[in-house]
């Protein structure tokens, strides 16, 4: 009898970091069947990856709203790259089907009643095909929404809006199930953990709060900003939250005891995007100032500034494998940079603690290796897939004088 062929990258055993924090340091949920389901879907994907630098640089596919009457404040992909959502300023939520697939809801009590609980396919049953359609709205803010979150499973979106609050939407039943309030002021950034379950938020009120699902109060507040947090951002491993502020700071916190364990200054301006790269170890910032810098979280030191844009940053991303940063903004252009050469001068670097923002500033020209304009749209939005094809999104705003 013939083997089946075993996939190479489930195989694989990768090592750990001794320097990494445990597993098991922040409680998590047990993975669901769906969540393994998944994640052994994203290897596979990955064996399709396309490994990109700066002779093989990414496709971009742009999405573009055309809206004449609702102005577009925030966008946001899921990380399989199968839905997009959208925030408005007139308070509601838009969320698209960017695969054939339609958005179902749950079948009524009823239909719910008759359906077999011990079938394999229960979940399926439960879903209604006659109410399919290609988008969902979802309207409950009563003020501009500035940023939406996907949970890891798509079972969820957090929403966080001009009234001070968080909700909490189902992807199921297409309804609000929690309002978090405890901002007092809006509410500017909003995101999932990686692993699902818990969120963190920044707003006006120059705090930034922890908050799970399974509670109305947070679990942490980050205060010691000198003015509105801008934006967050989880690192991958879920133990820590990085914030940008307007008083132009960087601060990266410890999830489990609340500290502040990195503080990074560079910036000119508010800071409007943070990335992480995938591997944990770096962090990208960009903001009003027009620039991109990268961080080496190890020691908190600068290692790179990339200049090439002519207006505020909105958006970043790294490659699935680290190697390319895609940056966009207001300027209406998409930015490929070559942080791979950045990383391998960190990772060469004999003396410990030694930044090597001196090598790289003046050489902006030759880390840029692609640029996009778009036709009169701002880069609100940028993702890449599971295979390295760039995704971006924004709202064409006409002729401009």
């Amino acid at each position: 009898k013939k083997k089946s062929k075993k996939d190479p990258l489930l195989m694989k055993k990768s090592k750990s970091d001794p320097n990494a924090p445990s597993n098991n340091r922040i409680p998590l949920p047990e993975m669901k069947d769906v969540d393994k389901i998944d994640r052994i879907n994203f290897y596979r994907e990955s064996m399709k990856r396309v490994k990109l630098g700066p002779t093989t640089q990414p496709s971009i596919c742009f999405y573009t709203f055309l809206n004449g009457y609702h102005e577009v404040t925030c966008i946001e992909f899921t990380e399989d790259s199968s839905l997009i959502a959208a925030g408005f300023s007139n308070s509601s939520i838009r969320i698209w089907s960017l695969t054939p697939n339609r958005l179902r809801t749950v079948k009524g009590p009823t239909d719910l009643s008759i359906i077999d609980i011990e079938a394999d396919d229960v979940l399926e049953r439960m879903m209604d095909d006659r109410s399919a359609s290609e988008s969902r709205l979802l309207v409950g803010h009563s003020g501009p929404v500035y940023s939406t979150s996907f949970s890891p499973d798509k079972h969820y979106l957090i929403s966080g809006s001009e009234d001070g609050t968080i909700r909490l939407w189902s992807l199921k039943t297409w309804t609000n199930l929690v309002v978090y309030k405890g901002h007092n002021y809006p509410v500017w950034s909003v995101q999932f953990s990686p692993h699902g379950h818990y969120f963190v938020s920044g707003g006006h009120d120059r705090t930034a709060r922890i908050w799970s699902t399974d509670h109305y109060q947070p679990l942490r507040i980050f205060a010691g900003h000198l003015s509105d947090v801008d934006c967050v951002q989880f690192h991958p491993n879920s133990n820590y939250v990085a914030t940008g502020c307007s008083d132009r700071l960087v601060r990266l916190y410890d999830m489990l005891n609340g500290k502040c364990v990195r503080q990074m200054s560079g910036h000119k301006g508010a800071i409007q995007c943070l990335r992480f790269s995938p591997d944990g170890r770096y962090l990208a910032s960009a903001g009003a100032d027009k620039t991109v810098l990268l961080w080496d979280l190890a020691n908190g030191n600068q290692i790179g500034q990339l200049r090439g844009h002519t207006n505020t940053v909105y958006s970043l991303c790294f490659s699935r494998e680290g190697a390319v940063l895609a940056s966009g903004g207001i300027d209406d252009q998409v930015l490929l940079w070559d942080v791979a050469k950045v990383f391998e001068e960190q990772d060469s670097d004999t003396a410990p603690g030694t930044a090597t923002v001196a090598n790289i500033t003046g050489e902006d020209t030759k880390l840029l290796i692609g640029s996009q304009k778009t036709k009169n749209s701002p880069v609100l939005d940028l993702h890449f897939t599971r295979r390295n094809l760039l995704l971006a999104s924004g709202p064409f705003m006409g002729k401009r004088s």
